[in-house]
This record gives structure tokens, C-alpha cells and sequence, in this order.
């Protein structure tokens, strides 16, 4: 072992202040990726005088790591100078900033090796416990403070471009459903002089089926006579190592759709798990909708900048060009919320392929489709999607040289 490895126990001491006064205080969750959120939970009737506050710069775990797969659940406090967590968590806090810096420490914390460390010390017979004493006998690399404010500093001007370029992708994505909603839902696109078109005279005409007046020349179809091709996805046997061994074709899952404009894939299958399914390859400019899946997954939509295969649960919309494609995907994104609402079954109500293609979309004019610029927005968007993967794979690169300082 290095002789800068130090028990993390020199470093650290527990917290355990509790909401006696009953502050209004937010209550955060914690998840495996590192992350506090605002809890779900149903506080009706709740002690909350038993809550835990944790501060600033202090850190929470979850010690119970039998049900989070490979992952331990550990967050930095960066957000708020006091909020409250569950009294089943462990919070705690660097005895001492000037030895040991906490955004340093909570970089280890991110190490995919400090997980599966986690998971290896973690005892128990009905749950596994990764308990105070373990987490104190962590060792890791502890060089000079000044050379670990580098290492975060270095760690965090990737971070804040990540962060820059999703807050521009959000920009991108609000900018295309204003667009949106002024060209096809208030018919005000640009009409050959530039000015919108249904304030200044355009021939609007009234449409039985929507028992609305739309622009002449528009049509009200089902999703099915808009597109090209329609299909869903599968997935290849998991039993059958020869299917997932190979990096040959990307393949996507429902929870990767996430309305978003999609550059790669998770996981990827063999030509040969590709032939054995029911998976297909799927061109660029594919519209991709989740039909079912956890949380709020179904119905999000996801368009394809990369040839892939995607899962049974997903459905696969080709459309005869970009213009086409790139407007049915914001049509989705804007009439997601109805789309889910579609859905019928059980007790986990499902969209299925032939409920999406019977969908109704209203189909513009030729000349107005080719006229919007959702294509050079998702173009955009995928530049900035493909610059943060490479981002996220420096940040990587970055934590994985903790062990070597």
C-alpha cells in the first residue's frame, strides 16, 4: 500500500443532529447515483422531530446495501445550508477542511472501485451492511490539501461545462416547442412575406374531426399513414453469452429514451444476438417511443442519431426524411402527458405499436415542413450531447488516477 493510503476514519466523525425544533427543512432522498432528491415518501402522521438536519458539506450514506445492486448511496451536501434525511441514514463530516477536502473525498466516493469495495465489506445474513466501522477503514490516497483543491478544481470545470451544455440542450429543447406551438398549434409560421400566417389572412379551413379551422392544404392522419415504417424492438437472449459479448451493434433501453436526442447507447448485442431476436437495426433519424417501462418513462420519446437496435418495449418510427421525423418528434415531446394517458391494461397500464400508429397527427403543408428548423436544433443538440460523453469520459479518466497520487 502507498504510503499516502490513510484510514478515512482519521478524516471523518458521525453527525447526528435531529429536528427537535421542527424546522421546515427540505427532506431529501438519496440514490446510487450520488445524488440527494426531493423524497417521494408519504410523511403522513411522521415524527419529524426524529429526522436527521444535515448541513453543508456534510455527507449521507446508506449503510443497507443488499438492495441497490452494485452501487453504494452516498451524497455530498453542495446545494443547501441545511436540510433533513431519514433517521436511517448515516450522515457525517470531514473533522478538518484543511486536511482532508470534502468535494475531494466525495470524488473517491464516485469511483466505481469504491463501490464494488462497498459491496466486498458489506456483511450481514438477511441484509448486507456496509456499516461505520468499514467505512473508517476505507483507505484511500490523502496527498497535500493544495493538491487536492487542483484535483477538484481540475474535476469541476468539467463538471460546470457538462452542466453549461445541458442548460443550453434545455435552452435548444424550449426554443423548438415555442417554435412548435406558434407554427402548428397558433398557425403562425412565416407566410411568404414573413409574417404570421394566421393574423395576417392566411386561408384557414374548418376540420370536422378537430372541430377546429386549420391552414388549407393541412390534413388530420393517423401516425401510421404520416410515417414510413413502424416497428418495435426486442431483445436478444441474456442467457446466451454470445448475444451481449461483442460490441457490434448499440442497443438501447426504454430508461435511455428520456426525451432527449440520442448519440449512444448503454449496452450493445452481437450480429449474431441481432439475427436470434426480434431486435432490428434502426436507421438515423428513427423517432423512438417508450410503450411501457418504470417511473415516467412511457411515453417519453427520443430521436436517433446513430444506428441502433432498441428493446420490445420500445416503438421505432422511420419517417421519408429528417424534416418529417424531426417534426413528429416534437409533436411527441409536446403531447407526451396525453399519449401516456393512452395507455390501457392491467394493473401496469402499457401503449402498444398499433395504439401509436392510430394516433392522430396534423400534417402540414409540404413547403411548411421543410421550411422549420427542428432539424438544425436536434443537429445542435447532438453536437453538444456527443461533446458531453466525451466530457463524462475525462471525468471518468480523472477519478480513476485518485489511486495513482
Amino acid at each position: 500500500m502507498k504510503s499516502n493510503y490513510k484510514a478515512l476514519g482519521q478524516y471523518i466523525q458521525p453527525v447526528d443532529e435531529r429536528n427537535t425544533a421542527l424546522e421546515s427543512l427540505p427532506l431529501m432522498g438519496l440514490s446510487v447515483s450520488k445524488v440527494f432528491f426531493p423524497t417521494i415518501a408519504n410523511l403522513v402522521g411522521t415524527d419529524m422531530k426524529t429526522y436527521k438536519i444535515v448541513y453543508k458539506n456534510q455527507f449521507t450514506y446508506i449503510a443497507d446495501t443488499s438492495r441497490r445492486g452494485e452501487k453504494i448511496a452516498i451524497a455530498l451536501n453542495e446545494n443547501f445550508d441545511k436540510m433533513l434525511v431519514s433517521q436511517a441514514y448515516t450522515p457525517f463530516e470531514v473533522k478538518d477542511n484543511n486536511e482532508l477536502h470534502p468535494e475531494y473525498l466525495m470524488m473517491w466516493f464516485r469511483r466505481p472501485e469504491f463501490d464494488r469495495y462497498a459491496r466486498f465489506k458489506s456483511h450481514g445474513s438477511a441484509r448486507e451492511i456496509f456499516d461505520w466501522e468499514e467505512m473508517c477503514n476505507t483507505l484511500l490516497p490523502i496527498p497535500s490539501i493544495t493538491k487536492q483543491r487542483e484535483i477538484v478544481k481540475e474535476y469541476n470545470i468539467i463538471q460546470n461545462r457538462i452542466t453549461l451544455n445541458q442548460q443550453l440542450i434545455q435552452k435548444l429543447e424550449e426554443t423548438a416547442q415555442a417554435i412548435y406551438k406558434q407554427w402548428f398549434v397558433d398557425f403562425e409560421f412565416p407566410n411568404e412575406s414573413g409574417k404570421p400566417y394566421k393574423s395576417n389572412g392566411g386561408t384557414m379551413v374548418f376540420n370536422a374531426e378537430l372541430e377546429v379551422e386549420i391552414p388549407k392544404g393541412w390534413e388530420y392522419r393517423s401516425i401510421k399513414e404520416f410515417a414510413q415504417k413502424i416497428r418495435s424492438g426486442g431483445t436478444p437472449s441474456r442467457d446466451e453469452i454470445s448475444y451481449w459479448n461483442s460490441r457490434d451493434i448499440p442497443w438501447l433501453k426504454t430508461g435511455e429514451i428520456a426525451n432527449k436526442v440520442l448519440v449512444a447507447s448503454e449496452e450493445y448485442i452481437s450480429t449474431l444476438g441481432m439475427k436470434n431476436s426480434s431486435a432490428k437495426l434502426l436507421p438515423i433519424n428513427t423517432v423512438l417511443i417508450a410503450m411501457y417501462g418504470e417511473g415516467k418513462t412511457k411515453g417519453q420519446s427520443g430521436y436517433l442519431r446513430f444506428e441502433a437496435t432498441v428493446n420490445q418495449a420500445c416503438c421505432a418510427i422511420s419517417c421519408v426524411d429528417e424534416t418529417r421525423s424531426s417534426y413528429l418528434y416534437y409533436f411527441l415531446r409536446l403531447n407526451q402527458a396525453r399519449i401516456a394517458g393512452l395507455a390501457n391494461g392491467g394493473a401496469q397500464p402499457n401503449l402498444s405499436k398499433d395504439l401509436i400508429e392510430n394516433i392522430k397527427v396534423l400534417q402540414p403543408a409540404d413547403d411548411i415542413l421543410k421550411r422549420h428548423p427542428f432539424v438544425k436544433i436536434i443537429d445542435q443538440c447532438e453536437n453538444i450531447e456527443k461533446e458531453n460523453i466525451k466530457l463524462t469520459e475525462l471525468t471518468s479518466i480523472l477519478l480513476s488516477k485518485l489511486a495513482t497520487i
